[in-house]
Order: C-alpha cells, then structure tokens, then sequence
C-alpha cells in the first residue's frame, strides 16, 4: 500500500467518528503530515461546529510546521462560506505544500472550486485516492446532492419461510434481541425513520433508540387520510414527527402534518425531506409501505433479517430484486445486505 493510501485510511477512519452528528453535512476526516509522521488531525465533530481542516490545523502546536506540509482530507475543502469560512483559505494562509483527496464535492456550492483554488496558488493536489472507499463513507452526502432525495435505507425481519407478519398483522418478535438492538444502533445513525399507517397502528412502534445511545432519528409516518389514532406512541410528542397525508397541514409541538398531493406522493415526500435537511432514512414497513419504495426504485440498499423461526402463512415479506453485498450471522438471525444494482459479469 502507497503510504498517500495509508494516510487516507486513517482520514477515513477519523472521519467516521461524526457518524450521526454532523447530517446533513458530509462526513470528514483531516490527517496533517510532516516528513512522514502525523503531526496534527481532525475531524468534523458537529453539524454547525468546525470542519475537519480547522480541528486538525489547531492540533498542530507549532504553527510554523505547516509550511510544505502534505494535507490529506477525504473531501474537497469547501470554497464558500458556510456556517464556518472556506477551509481553502485556511490551508492557502499556512502556507500548505501538498493537499490529498479522496472525493470531489458534488455539492454546487464546492464543486471543483476548493480544488481550482488551491492549484491557483501552486499548492500541489492530488485527487481520487481511496475514491470508492470515500463515497461509501459519504454515500447519504453524495446522494441528496446527485439524486435530490435522501439515502433509502429498508429493513426488515422475515421468518424462514418468508413472512413479516402473522395474517392478524401481529409480527412480535421474529428477529432476537441481538437483532433489535442492532437496529437501535442503526437508527442513531440516520436522520429519521419512516414507518407505514398499518405498522403504526398494528405494532404503535416508538421508533426511538432504546438499546442503544445516541440521538434518536425525526419519526415519519405515512397516515394518507389520517386514521390513525392520537393516542399512538409516534403522537406522545417527546420526539419530532413528521405525518404525511393528503388532507391537511398542522402544526404541533414535536408534530408537524404536512399535506402532499396523490400524485408523486412517495417523491413529493422524499423531496420535502432534502428540504428540511434529512439526508436519510430508514423505512421499517410495513409491507405495503416496503413494497411502495420497492416498485417505485427509490432505495439504496435493503438490511434483511432472516430467523429461524416459521409462520407456514401470514404476510409476505417484500419481492425485490438486488444484489447480496454482504451477510453475517447474528445468533440464530442471519442478517442479509442488498443495493438494488445488479452486478452484470462480463
């Protein structure tokens, strides 16, 4: 491995520690280096705080050894002043020798700019390092400034022979507990959690993180002509909710309905997200909602958990088609990870 590789791991590696702080920002790491050694990095910590550049520089506590120094930062350094000033200035002040990155920001704003700026002034960059490791990482960023909706995460549990859900709706338990609590994990690393109205009302989930800590996620709803009941959980008003229906607009505290039209409902919604700065979400069902998101391709990757466990009849789980990217066991669940891309073998 080249060592501009081996710097570029530990950037990525730093960058991840913002995981579930910084949406809808992109996730950053900054690795300083000097006559090969480290000698200052950071990291964006907090959406609003200071950029990745800015932490790793005052790390650094002899100012004058950044002169000449190679800058290695998985994104761009952005150009434009944003709740904090242009990371580019900061670099091109000290007077920096070489920057390394991973990704060009796709944000309009950035776009090739921080990059333009930095050559303009002969400090050497050299881009596409790690690329794919770098856009993994930033796959929620990269796909509401590409696809101007947020990153689609589905989930669910299904019995061995295929079901979701008794035919009564009743889906206790299929996944063990080492499961649940992954998915607690998950849900305090994205913006929010969307569920559908006959989930909300069958399970009254509270779709917050319990077995875990973290933040919890915004809770979505789709309720079209909203049956459902005030007294569910996901109306207990301790957490921001979002209901989506096609009658009316209201305001609450912690709970906002917010009315879409029939047409282009799923993508009205998605829309209205991105606008709002939710930059992912995981839909948990049910079914009919799954399938919703599944016909209409708007996913980027489907968690499917598989028990040991048998229903013989009761409510499908979702068709799709995809592509297995990877799969491990957790205890008697195997947990099952897709991206709607089919791999084509040439």
């Amino acid at each position: 491995m080249q060592l501009d590789e081996l710097y570029m791991l530990r950037c990525l590696e730093i960058a991840q520690l913002g995981t579930g702080a910084v949406s809808p920002n992109p996730l950053v790491g900054c690795v300083i280096v000097k006559n090969d050694k480290i000698i200052g990095e950071g990291w964006h910590q907090q959406y609003g705080g200071a950029h990745a550049e800015v932490n790793a520089v005052n790390s650094v506590a002899d100012k004058s050894q950044l002169a000449g120094c190679t800058v290695y930062v998985n994104l761009e350094p952005c150009s434009h002043f944003g709740k904090t000033p242009p990371c580019t200035d900061l670099l091109i002040s000290h007077k920096v020798g070489r920057v390394v990155i991973a990704n060009t920001d796709t944000n309009a704003l950035v776009g090739g700019n921080g990059i333009a700026k930095l050559k303009g002034v002969g400090i050497q960059v050299v881009q596409g390092i790690l690329e794919k490791q770098g856009r993994e990482l930033n796959k929620r960023f990269f796909t509401r400034h590409e696809k101007q909706r947020p990153y689609i995460i589905l989930k669910w549990a299904q019995t061995l022979d295929g079901f979701i859900a008794r035919s009564n709706y009743e889906s206790k338990w299929i996944s063990n507990e080492l499961s649940r609590q992954v998915v607690h994990k998950w849900r305090s690393e994205e913006d929010a959690v969307l569920v559908g109205t006959k989930t909300a009302g069958h399970d009254n989930p509270v779709l917050t993180v319990r077995d875990w800590s973290g933040r919890n996620p915004v809770r979505i709803v789709i309720d079209r002509f909203l049956r459902l009941p005030d007294k569910l959980s996901l109306f207990d008003g301790s957490v921001k909710t979002i209901c989506y229906n096609v009658l009316k607009h209201e305001e609450h505290p912690n709970l906002t309905l917010i009315r879409l039209s029939e047409t282009n409902f799923l993508e009205s919604l998605l829309e209205h997200l991105v606008s709002i700065g939710i930059q992912s979400v995981i839909v948990e069902g049910g079914s009919t909602t799954l399938s919703l998101f599944i016909s209409a391709g708007l996913w980027d990757e489907a968690r499917v958990f598989t028990s040991s466990r048998q229903f013989y009849s009761g409510i499908a789980a979702p068709a799709f088609v995809g592509t297995l990217l990877a799969e491990e066991k957790i205890e008697s669940d195997i947990l099952r990870v897709f991206s709607p891309e089919l791999k084509t073998h040439h």
